[in-house]
Order: C-alpha cells, then sequence, then structure tokens
C-alpha cells in the first residue's frame, strides 16, 4: 500500500505559477505509475497528467499541455507537478493517484480513468484569480 499527501496548492493570480507535490509513504514507490487529477466545484474530477514509474513516459489532457509538467523524484518518493501560466478555468482541488506497475514495462501508463487507480490522496486547493 501507499499513502499520498499533496501540498503546494493556494492562490495566485492569472498567468502565475505553482508547483505541487506528492509524497508517498513506503519503500515501493517506484513501482508505482502516478498521475494528478483535479476536481472543480459543481464538475466531476477530472484527468490532468500521469508519469510512468521509471519517468520514462508521460501523458497529459489537452487543456493543460504545454502549460503543466509532471515529473517524479523516485529517492524522495515524490511527484510534482510544474503548472505555470494558470488560467482561472484550473482553479480545483488537485488529487494526486497511484496505481502498482505490477510486472509492466517501466515505460507502462495508465489511463486517463478514475478506476484505474488504486491509491488517491486528500487533495490540495488551487485557486487562479483573474
Amino acid at each position: 500500500q501507499v499513502q499520498l499527501v499533496e501540498s503546494g496548492g493556494g492562490l495566485v493570480q492569472a498567468g502565475g505559477s505553482l508547483r505541487l507535490s506528492c509524497a508517498a509513504s513506503g519503500r515501493t514507490f517506484s513501482s508505482y505509475a502516478m498521475a494528478w487529477f483535479r476536481q472543480a466545484p459543481g464538475k466531476e474530477r477530472e484527468f490532468v497528467a500521469a508519469i510512468s514509474r521509471g519517468s520514462g513516459r508521460t501523458y497529459y489532457a489537452d487543456s493543460v499541455k504545454g502549460r503543466f509538467t509532471i515529473s517524479r523524484d523516485n529517492a524522495k518518493n515524490t511527484v510534482y507537478l510544474q503548472m505555470n501560466s494558470l488560467k482561472p478555468e484550473d482553479t480545483a482541488v488537485h488529487y494526486c493517484a497511484a496505481v502498482p506497475s505490477g510486472s509492466r514495462s517501466s515505460n507502462w501508463l495508465p489511463g486517463p480513468r478514475e478506476r484505474e487507480y488504486n491509491y488517491w490522496g486528500q487533495g490540495t486547493q488551487v485557486t487562479v484569480s483573474s
């Protein structure tokens, strides 16, 4: 099992940047593919980005492509989401999620559906003012 704790959210003006962190417990973090999701008020939770356990592959939602970067440091058991050029529509609670890669390739990427992920953090609020 893995426990996930997000941090780094806050209030920022449009055009600004934030970096979210997700710290994972346990010694097997490097065996998990990781992702970020977000949920805006009154909307369903949506996929933002994913990264393979070996960092070889990443995948982004079209709405954040070119602005957000997902990365991970397996030595620190942490996954990051660097968010640049933020827009008011990026306002949401941001969650990190994990799924074991099992025997799959280190470049394996899970998809954008919530049900593919086994573990979730409690979320961190990101608010972008116009």
